[in-house]
């Protein structure tokens, strides 16, 4: 990917030094050292191998004396398709999966207790093509498709619990397609599933052609290292989505996703959902992104009177943690494939709680109550006017 921008970090850190730096680390990342944890030599070897990134924080919570310290170790995966989107499904699928399973391996060795790959992550993002054939042969059983019997055999193997993003056919309910997360504990069983709560239609994003919104609610899996959630994509912009996770208990939220940094993309929004969700419900969140170019057999249109074209524009990756304080690590590269490793310390949701009372202050009652009122049909918004007594 020649000529594209590496990473916002890289921009800071080539053009800042000094007590410069540490000033823009302070107000944007929120603290001035980030907490570098070391990696093993091995990791920094099989990175350099098979072309990938690699880097580890931490998120380090106050020492308490009635509870001991809830460490957890979470990884994040992001990365490019394999192969040209112009062969066989099973090749692209099994190309991806060998890819990835070379950074899951170094996730492993490095002690990852819960790993979290992008959206749809085995597949090309194809729905922007509109095109039903070949794209719905992606689609699998969440419980006992081969995407999820590989990763089983990797969550026994490393006592990984892993949240993995695919299409799923329904194979009890006419065969019909969702966007789905599919949790794998570390025993190797399948503790549930989220199908995606908001699809959408914007330009080369139409998904509903294939999937409509979830039924699934807003579920929470409690594993043996934590209490986590998924809100799928485009879900970050909603946030309700992100408060009902709160509110059924999450400690650790994902938003694995595949958002592009073309003209009508999301780039500059990447950097504040997520952490505004983070602060908000003072849980920690991890913002997952794809990487690269795709490019499909077929020409599309955007619907916006623009020539029709055959990529979607640049997944330009930039996946990072942030905790429930606000403060966030640096992002992966823009361009290449990566894994991002947290080592965090969930004792740290409650202690901000704690500190910033927003749960205690929040008013759900008055805001359902308003809500309430929003749904009739005969709803008048709340506006006073100057001539109004």
């Amino acid at each position: 990917m020649d000529g594209e921008t590496q990473s916002l970090e890289a921009i800071i850190n080539n053009n800042l030094s000094s007590k410069d730096l540490d000033e823009f680390n302070r107000i944007y990342y929120g603290r001035k050292n980030h907490l570098e944890v070391k990696l093993k030599d091995s990791t920094i070897a099989a990175a350099k191998d098979n072309d990938f990134e690699v880097a580890a924080y931490a998120f380090p919570a106050k020492k308490e004396s009635t509870r001991p310290p809830r460490i957890v170790k979470v990884g994040v995966i992001q990365h490019s398709i394999a192969i040209p989107t112009d062969r066989p499904i099973n090749e692209q699928k099994n190309a991806i999966l060998a890819k990835v399973k070379k950074i899951i391996d170094v996730a492993g060795q490095e002690g990852v207790n819960i790993l979290c790959f992008q959206e749809l992550w085995n597949m090309p993002f194809a729905f922007c093509t509109r095109e039903k054939m070949p794209w719905c042969e992606f689609a699998e059983s969440a419980e006992n498709g081969p995407t999820t019997r590989f990763l089983r055999e990797l969550a026994v193997k490393y006592a990984m619990v892993i949240v993995s993003s695919i299409l799923e056919r329904d194979e009890n309910h006419a065969d019909i397609l969702w966007n789905t997360a599919v949790v794998i504990s570390d025993s190797g069983n399948v503790i549930g599933k989220h199908r995606k709560n908001h699809i959408p239609r914007v330009g080369d994003f139409n998904e509903s052609n294939y999937y409509m919104e979830g039924n699934t609610g807003h579920p929470v899996f409690a594993t043996r290292y934590g209490k986590i959630a998924v809100n799928i994509c485009f879900g970050r912009h909603h946030v309700l989505n992100w408060m009902m996770f709160g509110q059924n208990g999450a400690e650790i939220v994902f938003n694995p996703s595949a958002t592009v940094a073309a003209e009508a993309g999301s780039e500059y929004m990447w950097n504040i959902e997520a952490r505004n969700a983070a602060i908000t419900n003072c849980y920690f969140t991890a913002a997952i992104n794809r990487v690269g170019y795709e490019e499909f057999p077929n020409e599309f249109t955007s619907g916006d009177g623009k020539p029709a074209h055959k990529d979607l524009g640049l997944f330009y990756g930039s996946s990072y943690f942030t905790g429930p304080d606000g403060v966030r690590c640096p992002g992966l590269s823009r361009t290449r494939d990566g894994l991002l490793i947290s080592v965090m310390d969930l004792n740290m949701n409650r202690q901000i709680r704690d500190r910033r009372c927003y749960y205690m202050t929040q008013r759900l009652d008055m805001y359902a109550e308003s809500l309430k009122k929003v749904l009739d049909l005969e709803f008048k918004p709340q506006v006073v006017h100057e001539t109004e007594k």
